[in-house]
């Protein structure tokens, strides 16, 4: 037991060296632990005295603590214990499934990587790719909002620009917290965006025991506080037309509401609108069985960006055109289900979620800007014959007037007509999606569908009664 043990040098100074690490872990780290995280609080509250909107204790939750209460969560073991139940395998077997869903939607949002990075890197990118304007905004409305109750943005999915840029124009409301599909769950991007805030979904999966989890998750965010942005549309539009909306996050927001409660949900209608989105000819591509056809190339992604800094050492890049936001007004989910008659036993109802949905993109459709492309190319459609430039602007002008009587958002450039026209056709001339012949533009025969696929965007604006105004 007293014998001398010989042992290499090497062995003997690891031996060391892991001694000390624990001794300093037990002695000193808490206190150091400690110093940080005081330091780190003083720097959020400088911070939130900035936002309008305040980053809540629940966002700020660690991540390993979050994941606790979200598994040990009473819901959720219920749910475990029917999953075990239905699929006849042990309940430690499920609850090890709920932990992995769990491990998989709950994201480590750090304020400094959000804050320090994220909206720098977001700035650059819009500014870099696009004239970047916010159009309708409410600022009185927007003041009104209780800054006690959970503000979830509902937008359009135009791009996947759309994070970048809303992430940018909100930078000085409030950290948002996003639903990502999996198209984002790869390296090094699923610890970026899980680092923001964000959180990962399957929209595709029909696991019961998942869904339970997912949904329990967005009502405790909800409940919490945390300011979201979502998608009710579910995924980017293959033709340029708002989607129907899908229930999923709307149903969870629901299910867990309290009419009574002490946090209202207010849902604030978000338009977005581009004269150039960067997946347009991806997203047009489909399938005969009408499946999304997204195959990633990577020598054509290289390809993509090496002509693009080619044309910034030439100085021949164009930026995108005009990329827009508009703010539509704030819809209280207490006071719609006031409106609706519905109490809390019935705010959880398909038909009560349904009638939200609808409503909620009625409002974020309204709000959607006319941008240059979209007005040229809805022109050239409309007359489907080649027009001279005076004759394109003659009925630019006109629709434009009409859009106005049905309250429509327009954004024009300088608050110019003529020069908004001269913007669409020099993009859409660029793009060679049309042509100039004896001073007459035509469309290109080959890409009507790309062409249709900008119009669309504000097509529905065009059924708006005429005494709608905003």
């Amino acid at each position: 037991m007293f014998d001398t043990i010989t042992l290499p040098f090497w062995l003997a100074f690891l031996l060391v060296a892991f001694a000390a690490i624990a001794f300093l872990d037990r002695l000193f780290m808490p206190s150091v632990r400690w110093y940080l995280r005081r330091r780190l609080n003083r720097a959020i509250s400088k911070l939130n005295d900035h936002l309008q909107l305040r980053i809540q204790p629940f966002k700020l939750t660690r991540r390993r603590v979050m994941i606790d209460r979200l598994t040990h969560d009473p819901k959720v073991m219920e749910a475990v214990a029917e999953f075990a139940k239905a699929e006849g395998i042990p309940d430690d077997v499920a609850a090890q499934k709920a932990s992995v869903y769990a491990h998989e939607i709950v994201p480590s949002f750090s304020a400094f990587t959000y804050f320090g990075f994220a909206i720098k890197l977001s700035r650059f990118l819009s500014q870099a790719l696009y004239r970047v304007r916010v159009g309708f905004i409410d600022e009185a409305a927007l003041k009104k909002v209780d800054p006690e109750a959970t503000v979830i943005f509902v937008m359009n999915h135009r791009s996947n620009m759309d994070y970048v840029l809303v992430t940018y124009l909100a930078a000085e409301r409030s950290a948002l917290s996003y639903a990502v599909g999996e198209w984002a769950r790869i390296w090094p991007l699923k610890q970026l965006i899980s680092s923001l805030g964000a959180y990962f979904i399957r929209r595709k999966s029909r696991n019961i025991l998942y869904r339970r989890v997912l949904a329990r998750y967005v009502q405790m965010a909800t409940e919490g506080g945390v300011t979201q942005a979502i998608f009710p549309e579910g995924g980017l539009s293959l033709d340029g037309k708002p989607r129907p909306v899908k229930l999923g996050l709307l149903s969870y927001i629901l299910d867990g509401f309290e009419v009574d409660g002490a946090r209202d949900v207010v849902f604030i209608p978000v338009g977005l609108n581009y004269d150039r989105v960067l997946e347009d000819r991806v997203l047009t591509k489909v399938n005969p069985d009408g499946e999304r056809k997204f195959g990633f190339r990577a020598t054509v992604f290289v390809g993509f960006v090496c002509r693009q800094l080619w044309l910034r050492m030439t100085r021949k890049f164009y930026r995108y055109g005009y990329a827009c936001v508009s703010f539509g007004h704030p819809v209280s989910l207490r006071d719609f289900l006031a409106e609706k008659e519905a109490l809390t036993t019935d705010a959880s109802s398909e038909k009560v979620t349904e009638q939200l949905g609808v409503h909620l993109m009625q409002q974020v459709g309204e709000v959607i800007p006319i941008l240059p492309v979209p007005l040229v190319a809805t022109v050239l459609l409309d007359a489907r014959t080649p027009l001279s430039r005076l004759e394109v602007k003659a009925r630019a002008c006109a629709l434009l007037d009409d859009f106005r009587t049905r309250g429509a958002h327009v954004h024009l450039p300088h608050q110019d007509e003529d020069y908004a026209v001269e913007v669409g056709l020099r993009i859409l001339s660029l793009r060679r999606l049309i042509v100039e012949e004896n001073n007459s533009f035509e469309l290109v025969s080959a890409d009507v569908g790309l062409v249709e696929y900008y119009a669309n965007s504000i097509a529905h604006l065009r059924d708006a009664p005429k005494s709608v105004a905003q």
